[in-house]
């Protein structure tokens, strides 16, 4: 099993009760491909880098989860559709590390060429 990431950003006009069933759905359907969270982080309304859908603020959520390689396309092709989500990404962490690293040895060795 893989470990990956979810960030999730709901609505900001969404009341509390519905945003915890928005998150709950999230966390079945992740236990429902086969995955298990590992950790949740709840950042609480933030204000967006630039307006989406005529909405300046989120509620941003994180959930680390480990789950076969299918899983992430199985729960992106759910959360696409779930009105109350205005964006969200999936990553797997270590490509995310990954890539910095490669990046900081190109940077390394184009200052070393120069």
């Amino acid at each position: 099993m893989s470990k990956y990431e979810i960030a999730i950003v709901l609505s900001a006009k969404l009341e509390d009760e519905e945003r915890a069933a928005a998150l709950e759905k999230i966390r079945a359907y992740i236990g429902t491909y086969g995955g298990t969270i590992v950790k949740e982080d709840d950042w609480g309304k933030k204000r967006l880098a630039y307006e989406i859908q005529k909405m300046k603020e989120g509620y941003y959520t994180f959930i680390t989860f480990e789950a076969e390689p299918t899983c992430p396309a199985q729960l992106e092709s759910h959360v696409r559709v779930m009105e109350p989500v205005i964006r969200f990404l999936i990553v797997k962490p270590e490509e995310v590390a990954e890539a910095k690293a490669e990046e900081k040895a190109d940077e390394e060795t184009g200052e070393a060429t120069e």
